[in-house]
């Protein structure tokens, strides 16, 4: 009779849809190591386009995954409304985001909602999973901020505000007594981990469309450090939710593309294709030795290269692994089948 309820135990977990067995095998709230560790001194792994229900059928089920980051896609243009998210259409949302209104509600919408529902998503989330990870939310602005549509970036900070509130760990809470947030990284670095328990981190980037357009003059990146830098000198910085990245990787001190100097300093992470930073020859230890984030995409494809979404799993360790010794802070690829390999932490250099 014993075994007969084991089998049946066994079957029944079997029969459980993936989303649900990734959320029992890898508990969302408590798999973080080296918790006593700085943020900036270890290495994680992320998710790219961890909104696209092929990958999880809920947004609910990318946070569970145990990923060190999860990436969006947004749209701003006049020809939609709102924020939308999704990959390739500008005009509307597709994506795993319900709005849901209390963790009872995760799981249990429709979905293809807009960033407000997967900002909802994420606070009901947090509030299931008190003390989780702390968890990097990459916004890739597609089409770049649209200011005189009503999505500029005091927009997106209230938006993020009004959703996560206390959940989000903001630029002034990394500037502390500084002036900017170069000198607050160089001086204190980061915080821990643990400090960062429960925490959710913004970065921006530009995006795609946006990188291409030969009429956008102002770019994501500049558009909101520039916010950042106005902000602090007006007493008001608290109200900043995120943190611009210089995008693509770089040799030498990356800031100096921008031709005001005086929004460099707020510039602290870092975000471009890992096979650029690892094999480009760009001295990586000198993001490390300043305790910058540096954000290395595309790590399967550092040679030699690996599969992008189901590699073996000792393989993709070994590649965190690799690009953890190569100063990376977290790095990304498709790799949702693998939870154990999304939940790891390492020791960065």
């Amino acid at each position: 009779m014993q075994k007969s309820r084991l089998l049946a135990s066994a079957a029944a977990f079997l029969a459980l849809p993936a989303a649900l067995v990734t959320a029992l095998t890898v508990p969302a709230a408590a798999q973080d190591q080296d918790g006593g560790a700085a943020f900036s001194a270890t290495t994680s792994v992320g998710v790219h386009n961890a909104y696209e229900q092929a990958k999880y059928p809920y947004l609910a089920d990318a946070l569970d995954s145990g990923a060190g980051l999860v990436e969006l896609d947004v749209w701003t243009n006049l020809l939609g409304s709102k924020w939308r998210v999704s990959h390739s259409n500008p005009l509307g949302n597709a994506n795993n985001c319900e709005n849901a209104a209390s963790p009872a509600e995760l799981r249990t919408k429709s979905r293809n909602q807009s960033l407000e529902g997967c900002l909802a998503d994420m606070r009901a989330w947090h509030d299931a999973n008190p003390g989780h990870r702390p968890i990097v939310v990459k916004v890739e602005l597609k089409d770049g901020f649209n200011d005189t549509g009503g999505r500029g970036p005091d927009e997106f900070d209230a938006l993020v505000t009004a959703k996560l509130g206390d959940a989000v760990f903001r630029p002034a809470d990394l500037a502390g007594r500084h002036a900017t947030l170069d000198e607050a990284v160089r001086a204190d670095g980061w915080p821990s981990r643990s400090a960062l328990a429960g925490k959710f981190v913004f970065e921006l980037i530009p995006g795609t469309v946006e990188e291409s357009n030969p009429f956008d003059g102002l770019w994501t990146d500049r558009e909101y450090a520039t916010r950042l830098r106005d902000l602090a000198a007006a007493g008001r910085l608290r109200e900043a939710t995120a943190f611009p990245a210089v995008h693509k990787a770089t040799a030498g001190d990356p800031r100096a593309r921008y031709a005001d100097a005086s929004i460099r300093p707020w510039f602290v992470m870092f975000d471009g294709d890992a096979s650029a930073y690892v094999q480009g020859g760009i001295d990586t230890a000198w993001y490390d030795q300043r305790h910058y984030l540096l954000i290395m995409t595309d790590a399967h494809l550092v040679a030699p290269a690996i599969d992008g979404t189901s590699p073996e799993e000792s393989a993709a360790r070994a590649r965190v692994e690799l690009l953890a010794r190569q100063h990376g802070s977290i790095v990304t690829a498709d790799w949702y089948p693998l939870p154990s390999v999304l939940s790891m932490v390492v020791p960065r250099g």
